[in-house]
């Protein structure tokens, strides 16, 4: 049924609570293959440093990259070693309208991720990747809220 399961990951520890539920799935379902992204967002303004007028925002951009890429092969080792077809993916943009994008352009069939399940005035201030993902993905989402998940 799932031939192509995307996962994205932004290195939190909530983030990685859907690791096994992914597995679960993968093994269960014979999914052919397990895709990690990483959404690299744009820095949109200059930051001083220490007196210099400013930092290489594409150099900021590059490293953020390399760091994302590092973390997911770590991640994907961790399933790989549990018997799953694991790549992984970094792409710059930005999270909520990436992902669904990614899906589209790369035939994904599910996409599962994590949650913090907030609701009201907190939902509202900080916004809800997972639930703008929801509204727009092309395909299936499993959403999955980790228990010890502050809300």
């Amino acid at each position: 049924m799932y031939k192509k399961v995307l996962v994205p990951l932004d290195g939190s520890d909530l983030a990685e609570c859907v690791l096994p539920h992914v597995e679960a799935v993968a093994t269960g379902c014979g999914v052919g293959e397990v895709i990690l992204l990483t959404i690299v967002e744009p820095v949109y303004y200059m930051i001083e440093d220490e007196g210099n007028v400013g930092i290489n925002l594409i150099k900021v951009l590059e490293e953020r990259e390399e760091k994302a890429r590092h973390y997911l092969a770590s991640a994907a080792k961790k399933l790989a070693d549990k018997g799953v077809q694991v790549k992984t993916a970094v792409v710059r943009g930005g999270a909520a309208v990436t992902i669904p994008q990614y899906a589209r352009e790369n035939g994904i069939d599910l996409i599962a991720m994590a949650t913090h399940g907030r609701s009201g005035v907190s939902k509202w201030v900080w916004g809800s990747v997972a639930e703008k993902v929801l509204r727009s993905s092309p395909v299936p989402i499993l959403l999955v809220r980790p228990e010890n998940c502050p809300v």
